[in-house]
């Protein structure tokens, strides 16, 4: 384990520095006026398992539910920190090493939906599991939707009102869109600006506001796409640039304001509604490699993977100031 993450982390490491990712960013908000305060680490994830959290989904009653990449697992994390593993997706033939852009099998994006069913993504390099999958409680995992193994199916969102999983593919630049109950994905939108530039494009995912929302960890943006009323893709619109390293990120419940994960640098940004922003949470508060952001009324939830750090994939909690 230690060596193929090691061979990981050499390989992001080279990418998000030859991307110029590890910038400088804007000045953080001062303490007396920070919109993020009393963070601190909740969980530490165990490196020697895998246990690096890509993505999140927030469980009721507290605890959330997290896809550890690594490891290949969905597991549950209780509000009391214990990790309660969900399922351990079944290796390729070939070990995954033709996984685009990354070269090992990974479990990403994960939703759930009111029932208690999960959703998630397995991304593999391989025809047989590369796709959507469903995890219903009490059940086993099973794949609702195959996706094209030459890419990396990365981010998801639920849109409960009609029924649609929509997932990003950061290597094919793709926005797809899928039935919930499963079934053939079709491509909702393939707009130039989710496109790669050399490493991983669309990442993050979220529907907000009648639209799909999405990043480009390449590009550093935050695109806004309408869904139209016949269920169709509107005109995209970058609405956030200058977002080195960006992966996924969460709405505050201020109109269009967000907060992102800038997985390079280990930074989380507060994006205002006309795209300017401030760094508000550092690596000196604890975060490596943040990948995912939820929020719980005024709790923020934050997951590191310390893909190139390998230090202390964690946990961060903090509280979201008015």
């Amino acid at each position: 384990m230690f060596k193929k993450l090691s061979k990981t982390a050499v390989a992001v490491a080279a990418v998000l520095g030859a991307a110029g990712i590890v910038t400088v960013g804007p000045v953080p908000a001062s303490a007396a006026s920070a919109p993020l305060s009393g963070a601190r680490i909740a969980v530490h994830f165990d490196l020697a398992k895998g246990q690096t959290p890509e993505n999140i989904a927030l469980a009721p009653g507290g605890g959330e539910y997290v896809t550890f990449a690594e490891a290949r697992q969905v597991a549950r994390i209780s509000a009391n920190g214990s990790i309660h593993v969900l399922a351990t997706m079944p290796l390729p033939a070939d070990g995954g090493v033709h996984t685009p852009a990354l070269g090992f099998p990974l479990t990403v994006g994960i939703v759930r939906a009111d029932d208690g069913t999960l959703y998630f993504l397995y991304a593999t390099g391989t025809a047989d599991l590369t796709g959507v999958w469903r995890l219903r409680p009490g059940g086993v995992p099973q794949r609702i939707a195959a996706l094209p193994p030459t890419g990396l199916p990365n981010g998801l969102a639920l849109d409960a009102r009609s029924g649609t999983l929509y997932v990003t593919d950061s290597v094919l630049g793709t926005v797809w869109s899928v039935p919930v109950a499963g079934g053939t994905p079709t491509v909702w939108s393939a707009a130039p600006e989710l496109a790669s530039t050399g490493f991983l494009g669309a990442n993050g995912l979220k529907i907000h506001g009648g639209a799909v929302w999405v990043t480009n960890l390449d590009q550093g943006t935050v695109l806004r796409i309408p869904i139209l009323r016949d269920g169709r893709a509107g005109a995209l619109q970058t609405r956030a640039t200058g977002l080195s390293g960006i992966d996924d990120f969460a709405f505050t419940g201020h109109g269009d304001q967000l907060l992102a994960a800038l997985n390079g640098p280990g930074e989380v940004a507060l994006v205002q509604s006309d795209g300017s922003h401030s760094i508000v949470l550092t690596p000196a508060d604890g975060l490596e490699n943040p990948t995912s952001i939820a929020l719980r009324g005024h709790t923020v939830y934050i997951d590191s993977a310390a893909y190139v750090t390998a230090t202390d994939p964690n946990l961060i909690i903090a509280h979201l100031n008015e």
